[in-house]
């Protein structure tokens, strides 16, 4: 029996498991090729000092603070954020729309400037403009390294091992740092040629131009930068789709 058409998931851990998940019911074969590795770091010594709210602008970060109150305020970048930071404990969450705009936004709607300051906790190298469109709208925040993200150092054997066998024909990308360094990677191999029969999926416009120099059979970006927006634009797989219809038919 053929093995179903194959996605390359280049997401990390968190969310990684959960995408091959997700992919995997819709009757795809997920090969995981995390384009960055996370590594929570040492908690910053003023980290627990009182804030009037949490903003996460990545699933990385609810993960990464230990000895923060649980019932501090979070706004979270999206729901699969605010899905983790209720899975870390904390009780009081808003999820705004999935990118730094509708977070900033949300900040400036349900916060006060006045009325403390806000921790930014993000990985290293990362929110530097978030930071500065808050301290616009006259917070006070304490940008604060939780995480650091390094790239991988290769592709893993078994997404090597399906592009040469010409099985890939959906890569998914979730950053515009994990699509660059998976561009890198897939060079790196020798295997740039083996992407022209592969779709690649972005979450954002910027994310699809950060795939740009590889010969993608197409490039196809979200028109919001949602997960499951993502996982809607892949659909389910070929296969699956036509039993799906087949069946239909024969209940007619």
């Amino acid at each position: 029996m053929a093995l179903p058409p194959a996605v390359l998931i280049t997401r990390p851990e968190p969310g990684a498991a959960e995408t091959a998940a997700a992919v995997a019911a819709m009757g795809w074969r997920p090969v995981l090729a995390p384009a960055l590795v996370l590594a929570p770091l040492p908690p910053p010594a003023d980290l627990a000092q009182p804030v009037q709210a949490v903003l996460l602008p990545s699933r990385a970060a609810a993960r990464a603070l230990p000895g923060l109150p649980r019932a501090t305020r979070v706004l979270a970048v999206g729901q699969g954020t605010a899905e983790e930071a209720r899975a870390a404990g904390f009780t009081r969450i808003m999820a705004a729309e999935g990118d730094a705009v509708s977070l900033v936004a949300q900040a400036v709607a349900v916060l006060d400037p006045g009325a403390g300051p806000l921790l930014l906790a993000v990985g290293r190298g990362y929110s530097l403009e978030l930071a500065a469109r808050l301290r616009e709208h006259g917070f006070v925040v304490r940008r604060r390294v939780v995480y650091a993200a390094r790239p991988a150092d290769s592709l893993p054997p078994a997404a090597v091992e399906a592009l040469r066998a010409g099985e890939v024909r959906a890569a998914l990308f979730y950053s515009p740092r994990s699509a660059s360094v998976s561009v890198t990677l897939l060079r790196q191999a020798g295997l740039a040629e083996t992407v022209a029969p592969v779709a690649a999926f972005a979450l954002s416009g910027r994310i699809a131009k950060a795939l740009a120099g590889l010969p993608w059979g197409a490039i196809h970006a979200t028109p919001a930068p949602e997960p499951m927006a993502l996982l809607a634009l892949l659909g389910q797989a070929p296969h699956t789709a036509a039993m799906a219809t087949e069946q239909g038919a024969g209940q007619r």
